[in-house]
């Protein structure tokens, strides 16, 4: 069973950068991995897939801004995001599935980190 940890969130300004880390204890090779947020008294939203057959897949609000990576040799994905808003304020999930394309649906996904929070103030 793969555990995940995810890392690199802070408190930012409207506009600025980040990237969030999340490493996995097993080799990722074979698995689809994908972040997903969520805000206090929201659902769960996927933000960003990336297959095992290296496509990807990227929410609306995601598009143009954000960026999934991952080096299967670290175990190790990424999420980059770029000029934030204070709507992207969120705990950010990274979560993986295994032997399967990306999918938006939550439910899919087996294996999941705790998070990491981004804060965005304007």
């Amino acid at each position: 069973q793969v555990q995940l940890i995810e890392s690199g969130g802070r408190p930012v300004q409207t506009g600025d950068s980040l990237t969030l880390s999340c490493v996995a204890s097993d080799a990722l090779s074979s698995y689809t991995v994908a972040w997903f947020r969520q805000s206090p008294g929201t659902e769960r939203e996927f933000v960003a897939g990336h297959s095992f057959i290296n496509t990807t897949s990227y929410s609306d609000s995601a598009k143009g801004r954000f960026t999934i990576s991952r080096d299967n040799a670290k175990n190790t994905m990424w999420l980059k995001l770029n000029n934030l808003k204070p709507e992207d304020t969120a705990n950010y999930l990274c979560a993986a599935r295994l032997w399967a394309t990306e999918t938006p649906y939550i439910s899919s996904y087996p294996y999941w980190g705790r998070g990491t929070q981004v804060t965005v103030s304007s």
